[in-house]
């Protein structure tokens, strides 16, 4: 046999194929939010040009997480990051369940919060009004029944009010308690000469936001994501974080 023939019969090593990164946020009926999301996702891809890089739904938008995993060639596995503040009902339920059904290998990345990167979005928001020892903050949350997911949030409450060195009380629109209605009326009773100030703890403009709007604060923050608004860098590495760390154990 000669090194020719040798060459060509010995087994050839395949390339890892790197799994594919599949965004999934809750989904929003608003078009603005809808816009403020694909944002992100194209944001990632630009950033990771070598990953395949999807966007899917947990809620009322389309593509589901079923069909968004069924876009992609059959032998690439697959890292689902849950574009979700905090890990309640559809990171635990939800989107365990749609992984387990199918056969292709993939692993699910943690929720996006607590992180310090969305600390320094939401610090920055406040910053620009020139927050004062005399102002109160509300961080706004969704809420859920989920206590994990509740506090995931009270943590990102505690972290925003270390970094801003001004009280914080974190509060929600749905599910959990105190509503962000009556965080407000305490704290503007707690310190009537200050302003009320809702930090917004949602990623993008939708329903719950304007609810937030609609909740008697002085003033209230845009969410993390804003039509109009480059993603914040922090929150783009924070995603490419979330699917290396959970991509570690995946095998091409």
């Amino acid at each position: 046999m000669t090194l020719l023939e040798t060459a060509v019969r010995r087994p050839q090593t395949r390339p890892r194929t790197s799994p594919a990164l599949l965004a999934v946020s809750h989904g929003t009926s608003c078009p603005i939010g809808q816009a403020s999301v694909a944002a992100l996702v194209d944001a990632v891809g630009r950033s990771r040009a070598d990953l395949h890089v999807a966007g899917g739904f947990v809620d009322v938008q389309q593509p589901d997480v079923p069909a968004t995993l069924g876009s992609i060639e059959p032998e690439r596995p697959a890292v689902v990051v849950p574009l979700l503040l905090s890990a309640g009902f559809h990171v635990h339920v939800d989107l365990v369940e749609d992984l387990e059904a199918t056969d292709r290998p993939t692993a699910l990345g943690r929720a996006m919060g607590p992180d310090d990167r969305l600390v320094a979005v939401l610090a920055r928001r406040l910053e620009a009004l020139h927050v004062t020892p005399d102002d109160r903050i509300v961080l706004g949350a969704a809420g859920s029944t989920d206590a994990r997911a509740v506090a995931d949030c009270v943590d990102m409450g505690r972290r925003l009010e270390s970094r801003l060195r001004v009280p914080v009380e974190t509060a929600f629109v749905s599910a959990a308690q105190p509503s962000v209605p009556d965080a407000v009326v305490a704290a503007r009773t707690s310190r009537p000469r200050g302003r009320v100030i809702i930090a917004t703890y949602l990623l993008a403009p939708g329903y719950f936001a304007r609810l937030l709007e609609e909740a008697g604060a002085d003033l209230v923050t845009p969410p993390l994501l804003h039509l109009g608004e480059v993603p914040d860098p922090g929150i783009v590495d924070l995603v490419v974080d979330r699917y290396e760390e959970a991509s570690a154990g995946l095998s091409g």
